[in-house]
């Protein structure tokens, strides 16, 4: 494919810098991106960042972590509250899947209004939105209203927690220094969050006023309203980027709204279906575990912290693993992972041992720590540059949802087969995640 790059008379600021990715086709949507030429007829790279470019860059990422944060700890509440939920409302294990269900509505209702509000509301409005939203969700959630109302406490929840993984993973994406490091460090964010949850909510899950410790969330959901509102001051991503030094993202040729364009990317839509099975995985092994655990392995109550050891697991991998994952390469490094974690998978199934299974869950949680922001690495490489934002907020949000679908589907199996279905069903989603990553290209593909 040719292309004749138009004469420019008048250059804008910041605006001499070249795209790495050329020009592609990704299904039906042709990519075309020019490179700006200089006033000399070269191409000069964007001047660095002042120093307070750097300090107002650290700000923002440490805000957009915080959301994260946030996000991990709501994922990480549930498993351990799970069992005293049941008790307290005296439902069976399909009943209880409810709760993932409304979670799923709000996740993938999250993801559909992310595309068009972004172009509306802009970044700094909606993690604002989207912090606001998971606030009232926990206000609706403490005073242990009547469980549909509980389950309505959800969907709203899962909105909010949408909305700000989509801006969050988008924004660090669209980073021109170390991204794939801070999108390392963003997910760590969501372990930690993911692994102190459990240790909070397992003791509010003995306690008579076991629905307090959703007021404890809504504190902290209230903490981010304020850091998003103080930290990006409802501006738009573009001028967040100007403010840290870097250029707006640049633009398409294409007429069509940015909604059109990216359903129109077949890659996009492979990353997302990948998304969608390991946050499932992810959060289905948070979720059950506890409950798997006294079950089947006759654990009491502080199985919780067998919880809390996944999601610690999680926070470690995704930093003590990323040397590892540049030495093999991030595109080959997760079918290794993924056989590694079917290993581990199967110890906890065959092995009848509390400690032993334990130790297992764990590693798996290191083991998979690495998958979310390497798919996120991947989908900056293969995408569009100015379709990156929306595209990884889709990936992310409809992502989301997994950790409705799959935790729904294991109780589903658990009312009619037992919990003991638990683990042959997360082999054999571990197995799907392979497949699906077999098909994701490891360079953007360029289609004449």
């Amino acid at each position: 494919m040719s292309m004749e790059l138009e004469t420019i008379t008048r250059p804008t600021p910041r605006a001499n810098y070249a795209s790495s990715k050329g020009s592609l086709h990704d299904g039906e949507v042709e990519v075309t991106q020019a490179v700006v030429p200089s006033d000399r007829g070269g191409e000069t790279a964007p001047p660095e960042q002042t120093r307070k470019q750097i300090m107002t860059e650290n700000i923002q990422f440490v805000a957009v972590c915080w959301s994260m944060v946030l996000a991990g700890w709501n994922d990480g509440t549930t498993g351990p509250l799970l069992p005293r939920i049941q008790q307290v409302y005296d439902v069976d294990y399909a009943i209880v899947s409810l709760l993932f269900v409304c979670a799923c509505i709000g996740f993938v209702t999250g993801a559909l209004i992310n595309v068009p509000l972004s172009e509306r509301l802009g970044f700094g409005k909606l993690m604002a939105l989207g912090s606001a939203l998971q606030t009232i969700a926990y206000a609706i959630d403490a005073p242990a209203f009547p469980f549909p109302v509980l389950c309505v406490g959800y969907a709203i929840n899962g909105v909010g927690m949408a909305v700000q993984d989509a801006q969050a993973n988008g924004y660090v994406a669209s980073l021109k220094d170390n991204s794939e490091t801070k999108m390392g460090l963003l997910h760590a964010a969501y372990g930690f969050g993911a692994l102190v949850a459990p240790l909070v909510s397992t003791q509010f899950s003995q306690m008579t006023r076991w629905s307090f410790h959703y007021l404890a969330s809504m504190g902290l959901g209230l903490s981010s309203v304020v850091v998003q509102i103080a930290v990006f001051r409802f501006k738009t991503h573009d001028e967040c980027m100007v403010r840290i030094g870097q250029p707006p993202q640049e633009k398409g040729v294409s007429t069509e709204s940015n909604f059109k364009q990216i359903f129109r990317l077949k890659n996009m839509h492979i990353l997302a279906a990948f998304i969608l099975i390991y946050v499932g995985v992810e959060v289905t092994v948070g979720g059950w575990i506890v409950s798997y655990v006294i079950d089947e392995r006759g654990g009491g109550p502080d199985s919780g912290y067998i919880s809390s050891g996944f999601f610690a697991g999680l926070m470690i991998g995704r930093l003590l693993l990323l040397w590892v994952n540049e030495k093999v390469g991030e595109w080959l490094v997760i079918f290794i992972y993924s056989l590694l974690a079917i290993g581990l998978e199967l110890v906890v199934w065959l092995v009848p041992s509390l400690i032993g299974g334990g130790v297992a869950v764990s590693l798996v949680g290191v083991i998979l720590g690495p998958f979310y922001p390497i798919a996120m690495n991947q989908a900056a490489r293969i995408l569009p540059a100015w379709l990156l934002t929306p595209s990884i907020g889709w990936i992310a949000g409809f992502g989301q949802a997994g950790s409705a679908v799959l935790p729904f589907i294991t109780g589903a199996l658990a009312q009619s087969t037992g919990i003991g279905s638990l683990q042959p069903f997360l082999v054999s989603m571990m197995g799907l995640m392979m497949l699906l990553w077999a098909m994701v290209p490891r360079k953007a593909t360029h289609m004449d």
